[in-house]
């Protein structure tokens, strides 16, 4: 197997994969093809056997809060069969730049649902604070999935699990009854997040400090918040703001999510 070797760049990103000609470097990945291609089948003989679960049925008139105003766990599905739900982190009363990074982080990248509908899919986020300051964010965020607050609702809607953690979870309405299909939390709600997809393909990662990589990679970015821009290094925690705030800042927009009295 090639080992690394040191840049010779003067760049500071660390050191440098072995640098082989054409045919050696199509070897090496036609092997590790084969292991992904293993991975691709394992995931999908996995999703098969997610399609097969059992469900439970939970209360469709379950109270969430809207635009305008309160509404159901029913509502919420726009009409349409099924229902995927993120529950979002909400620090009551904090600003914007102490609510959760990655939550932010995985809504940020949730824009065209336009495939999800066509497959009789809504997405929503059920924000676990307050209609009023969630929306804020929402706005301040420049979102447009639906979004509503299951604060009053959580210890039904959750139960069995930690209220204050983000978490997926899949519905199926029949008719007016409504049944959990699915439910995902930590790093399973990687699922709406295709930015550490496409990093896992470059040659260093996500760049965290829990990833087996080779010595010397570089492995600074523990947190998805920056200090003094985006995406000015270092990533910086537990102080900053989630990374693709800075550009809302710069547009103009307000962060303040104080409720008016």
């Amino acid at each position: 197997m090639p080992t690394e070797q040191n840049g010779s760049s003067g760049s500071d990103s660390g050191r440098l994969p072995a640098a082989v000609d054409r045919g050696a470097f199509e070897a090496e990945l036609a092997r590790l093809r084969i292991r992904e291609k293993a991975h691709a089948r394992e995931s999908d003989a996995i999703a098969a056997s997610r399609r097969r679960l059992p469900m439970v049925e939970v209360d469709a008139s379950t109270e969430l809060i809207g635009p305008h105003g309160p509404l159901t766990l029913l509502d919420a599905f726009e009409g349409r069969r099924q229902l995927i739900t993120y529950y979002f982190m909400w620090y009551p009363g904090r600003p914007a730049p102490e609510q959760c990074e990655g939550c932010t982080w995985n809504n940020t990248q949730v824009g065209e649902l336009s495939y999800l509908h066509s497959r009789d899919i809504t997405y929503a986020v059920f924000c676990q604070g307050p209609y009023d300051e969630g929306i804020r964010y929402h706005d301040f965020m420049g979102w447009e999935v639906p979004w509503y607050s299951a604060q009053a609702s959580l210890d039904t809607l959750l139960v069995g699990r930690r209220i204050g953690m983000m978490h997926l979870v899949c519905y199926l309405r029949d008719g007016d009854r409504v049944f959990e299909t699915y439910w995902t939390t930590s790093r399973g709600v990687e699922a709406v997040d295709y930015n550490y997809a496409l990093m896992d393909l470059t040659v260093y990662g996500r760049q965290e400090p829990w990833e087996d990589s080779p010595p010397g990679w570089p492995q600074q970015c523990t947190y998805t918040r920056t200090s003094s821009g985006s995406p000015t290094w270092q990533p910086d925690g537990p102080g900053g703001r989630p990374i693709a705030q800075w550009s809302r800042l710069q547009a103009g927009r307000s962060d303040d999510l104080t409720i008016a009295p």
